[in-house]
């Protein structure tokens, strides 16, 4: 224990009497830990906002056409109509694609108990309101099941086929307001409405884009773009989210069992994809910060190699008074063990520091940082720093143990 003490000593006094040389070699870890750390969290923090923002939609299920689908079904799809088509000529080309009524029924069975079935209309239009142009999504939904699935900032929700509702995004950034006027459509046909309500700002959403979109009930948006009972998509909100595999498995076997006509979706699997790619991303950032690390170890070994050159005589007498080769090597692991702690927690200090405002700065929001997801990455990299300290000093020290006492004492 005695002799276990004076070699951490000796350790202790060749880091003091070469100080500049030891803190520069330190000074590389610390840089390494606060690159790794930092880059870490961020990605981190990214995964954990997205999750965040995708949980509340992650159960619901996203039916739509397969591209293989005809008109087979009668009539054409949302945009085989003119604008203005006020439900008359509802012929469309071949290549239409839409969910039928009557799949739509399939699909409200196949989920029976197991959560909500509502479908949507949904094209793309210009409008305008007052003097200002735009364009923005157009949906058609039931009105009965929109109070269900968008809360509203101001205003009411539509009575009844006719009124619309609009984004928070949209209504932001063209003034509109409950009462404002809306013509949708272009110079082939206008549908002339009212702004009835603002819808709360929802964000990302697998089911419907509302924040830069306008809300009809069905009824109005069928009688001006025609193909009532085309629906482009049906979207199943989910009571219970482990209910999702199974769910999907019931619709496609029921509407696909002789021909593939619908495609389902599940959100859980979007967020599995996504999450999986920031990760890869945060994996290859903190791949590119590991260089500082690399560059560091190579900083220690050369510290280490000169402090064996420096020590070569006083290795030799040690070694001429019974010192053992372990307690050599163990000497100067010690000291590359001391830089590897010493610059590893600074670095962890300056990376609680660094990371919080690259995270803040970056995504705009800490409200994940202090999770153990993110702080996870502290330690991570205080351990990956001092473990690259050790392996550099492990040669020198090896070599420092092996060399030969009578021509260490003749060094000069």
């Amino acid at each position: 224990m005695k002799s276990g003490g004076l070699i951490f000593q000796l350790a202790a006094r060749s880091i003091r009497l070469n100080f500049l040389r030891s803190f520069l070699a330190a000074l590389g870890i610390v840089i390494g830990v606060v690159s790794i750390a930092a880059m870490g969290m961020m990605g981190a923090n990214m995964t954990l906002m997205v999750k965040d923002q995708m949980s509340e939609m992650g159960n619901v299920l996203t039916v739509t056409p397969d591209a293989g689908i005809s008109s087979s079904f009668g009539g054409g799809g949302m945009g085989g109509a003119p604008p203005g088509g006020g439900g008359g000529d509802s012929s469309s080309s071949d290549d239409d694609n839409y969910i039928s009524a009557s799949m739509f029924k399939e699909i409200s069975n196949a989920v029976g108990k197991n959560g909500t079935v509502y479908a949507l209309y949904t094209t793309s239009d210009s409008f305008t309101s007052g003097s200002k142009e735009g364009r923005s999504t157009i949906y058609g939904l039931d009105p009965d099941v929109i109070p269900d699935l968008m809360n509203l900032t101001d205003g009411a929700y539509p009575k009844g086929d006719s009124g619309a509702l609009v984004g928070a995004s949209l209504a932001e950034r063209f003034n509109l307001t409950p009462g404002s006027k809306l013509k949708i459509g272009d110079d082939e046909g206008y549908l002339t409405t009212r702004v009835t309500g603002i819808i709360e700002e929802r964000g990302m959403s697998s089911d419907l884009s509302t924040d830069m979109a306008v809300i009809l009930p069905d009824g109005e948006y069928s009688t001006f773009y025609g193909d009532e009972g085309h629906y482009d998509q049906v979207n199943v909100v989910l009571e219970d989210i482990d209910d999702a595999d199974a769910t999907s498995t019931t619709i496609t076997d029921k509407l696909n069992a002789k021909k593939t006509q619908v495609r389902v979706s599940d959100a859980s699997r979007m967020l599995e994809s996504i999450t999986s790619t920031v990760s890869t991303m945060t994996t290859f950032v903190m791949a590119i910060a590991g260089i500082s690390l690399l560059v560091a170890a190579v900083s220690i070994f050369n510290v280490m190699m000169m402090s064996v050159t420096e020590r070569i005589r006083e290795i030799g007498i040690m070694r001429s008074l019974g010192t053992q080769k372990g307690e050599i090597l163990k000497m100067f692991v010690y000291e590359a063990t001391v830089l590897g702690i010493v610059g590893s927690a600074v670095g962890a200090i300056f990376s609680f520091a660094i990371g919080y405002l690259v995270v803040v700065s970056l995504l705009g929001s800490a409200d994940h940082f202090f999770e153990m997801g993110s702080l996870v990455y502290l330690p991570a990299a205080m351990l990956v720093g001092t473990v690259v300290c050790i392996i550099s000093g492990l040669y020198p020290a090896w070599r420092a143990s092996n060399l030969d006492p009578i021509e260490a004492l003749r060094a000069e």
